[in-house]
């Protein structure tokens, strides 16, 4: 069957697929998750960001993307996926370079970052050093689009006001703030986000006792709700743009019991068997904690087998997964010591092959 990805009503259909094929990973690694609960997205407007080639052709400059394997991109003329903010920003954003050659010239990209409540940014990007001129052209620009507007190119980065939105989710009945960085990592469908946030906070509320350890904090987005269920966390995050906002957020929210250190998956596990010590590390004891729960949101890469081993040490392990196959290899090994209390999709990125999941366990008996 052909899915139409500007048809809403074929949504379900795309959707059933990757959730058939996310039950057959899982059952060819021999892994049994019974029947996964769902978590639907937005078919349109869904996506907070996007990032798009500025082509420049006869005079004119155009929004691109490129296909795989093409050097030439094709010719975008809306963005359905997009926030309705991205599209509405869009045409105002192109007609401007179209008709200023100090803010075209040598323009080559233009990222969108905005949030759910209604602030956005816009990073153009350049073959070219930016000067004064340009400054001032941009200026006009962020006026007129209510936009904040970031200048780049090689070694230079031009801030005209801020390099980061604001955006707020309802976890409960708490709202969260979060500072989303314009070169840092956040998630690009709010909705799904405040969707996974909410279960994750409800797998672990109720019985949680002791402490919690996170790795792959990024900027605390999954930490700051989770805080709530423990006496302390520790997380852990290699990006400093990342833990920099993760340490905003956390004391805009008013959350004192969190902790971050500036160390990969790898480097904690090492200094948790003691096998180094890091002076990153040097102001947290790690046995004053009492960590009974670990949480991992790792990249597309999964879990090495030094940290599978860290967190099976753990009574229960919430994971985050954007690999349906890396995460089916780690739960083989995980679930020699662990048992799945429950498993969720999450369909991050509708119209493409891509599923975020989440699956709570707990010590085998």
């Amino acid at each position: 069957m052909t899915i139409d990805q500007s048809d809403p009503k074929q949504y379900q259909a795309q959707l059933d697929n990757k959730i058939a094929a996310f039950e057959q990973t899982m059952a060819e690694a021999g892994v049994e998750i019974g029947s996964p609960t769902v978590h639907r997205s937005a078919p349109l407007g869904f996506r907070m960001r996007a990032e798009f080639r500025i082509w420049h052709e006869q005079g004119q400059v155009y929004y691109g993307m490129n296909r795989r394997g093409q050097k030439r991109p094709y010719i975008i003329h809306d963005f359905p996926i997009g926030a309705p903010l991205i599209n509405q920003l869009m045409p105002p954003l192109l007609a401007a370079l179209n008709a200023s050659p100090i803010l075209s010239r040598k323009c080559f990209s233009a990222e969108f970052l905005t949030s759910a409540s209604g602030e956005a940014l816009i990073t153009l990007i350049y073959h070219r050093p930016l000067d004064s001129e340009w400054e001032a052209e941009a200026r006009a620009l962020q006026t007129t689009l209510k936009a904040g507007i970031i200048g780049r190119s090689r070694k230079q980065k031009l801030v005209l006001d801020r390099d980061y939105v604001t955006e707020h989710l309802q976890v409960g009945d708490r709202e969260y703030s979060y500072q989303q960085v314009e070169s840092g990592f956040t998630q690009p469908n709010a909705g799904i986000n405040t969707q996974m946030l909410n279960w994750a906070s409800d797998s672990l509320a109720g019985n949680s006792c002791g402490d919690l350890v996170e790795l792959y904090c990024g900027n605390g987005n999954f930490t700051a709700p989770l805080a709530q269920h423990f006496n302390a966390v520790l997380a852990t995050e290699i990006s400093k743009v990342s833990v920099n906002s993760a340490e905003f957020n956390f004391a805009a929210n008013k959350i004192d019991n969190i902790q971050v250190v500036r160390l990969s998956a790898e480097e904690f596990t090492q200094a948790l068997n003691g096998e180094r010590p890091f002076r990153r590390l040097a102001h947290i004891d790690l046995d004053s904690y009492n960590f009974s729960t670990v949480f991992v949101d790792p990249p597309r890469a999964g879990l090495d087998p030094d940290t599978e081993k860290l967190i099976s040490r753990f009574d229960r392990i919430l994971y985050i997964s954007c690999n349906p196959k890396t995460l089916a290899q780690n739960l083989a090994q995980i679930t020699k010591t662990h048992k799945i209390e429950s498993v969720a999709v999450f369909d991050q990125f509708p119209w493409t092959e891509h599923l975020e999941s989440g699956v709570l366990l707990s010590r085998s008996s």
